[in-house]
């Protein structure tokens, strides 16, 4: 079963249906044991940075996620689940994050209409098994207004371009994060989402031979 995390910031309702298409069994949960009972877990999310951070921690989840994500269960990262797993973010004075990727979220220049919303490409750095099947250049659905700053390169296998080029996909080991919005990226988006179950369902039955 694939938990969707609910702390009270995310439209996970369209994420959970976006699973059921893909094919896949997922279930919205709000406690620590039943993320310990899942086999992955995706992290959605649109909202304030530091209020998030303050639900996952009073709830308790913070800490169960790490703890989760440590013992090697594949994690999604949407939106501002992405950002989340970074260091510190910019929006409204300085609030720390998780602190597992490198880096720092920032707000996009003032150059470009903010917030981005609609459809813009991301183009691959590096191969990873959450876009297979995707060509190079696919357009995915965009709403945000803040960045990931990455500070390791070789972490970020995906960008685009609005303004600067920001990563919008970064994968380190079983976890993964990426800032537009599969569940509203059409037939693309579910490739995803399957994809992600599959690793899921494969690291599954790793953990049981």
């Amino acid at each position: 079963m694939i938990a969707i995390v609910d702390y009270g910031m995310g439209n996970l309702r369209s994420v959970q249906k976006g699973f059921e298409k893909a094919g896949w069994e997922a279930s919205i949960v709000s406690d620590a044991s039943s993320l310990s009972r899942s086999s992955g877990i995706v992290l959605p999310g649109v909202g304030a940075f530091a209020r998030a951070m303050e639900n996952l921690k009073q709830t308790g989840l913070f800490e169960a996620i790490k703890s989760e994500i440590n013992a090697g269960k594949p994690f999604l990262g949407i939106c501002l689940g992405l950002q989340l797993l970074f260091e510190v973010s910019e929006e409204f004075g300085l609030t720390d994050g998780m602190g597992i990727f490198p880096g720092r979220v920032k707000k996009l220049p003032d150059t470009v209409k903010v917030p981005h919303m609609g459809w813009n490409k991301v183009f691959f750095k590096k191969e990873t098994p959450l876009m297979e099947g995707i060509l190079n250049g696919s357009h995915f659905y965009f709403v945000h207004s803040y960045f990931v700053d990455a500070e390791t390169p070789d972490q970020i296998v995906g960008i685009t371009e609005y303004g600067l080029n920001f990563a919008s996909m970064v994968q380190k080991d079983n976890i993964f994060g990426i800032q537009f919005h599969p569940e509203k990226s059409s037939t693309l988006g579910l490739r995803i989402l399957k994809n992600f179950g599959g690793l899921v369902a494969k690291n599954d039955r790793n953990s049981r031979c």
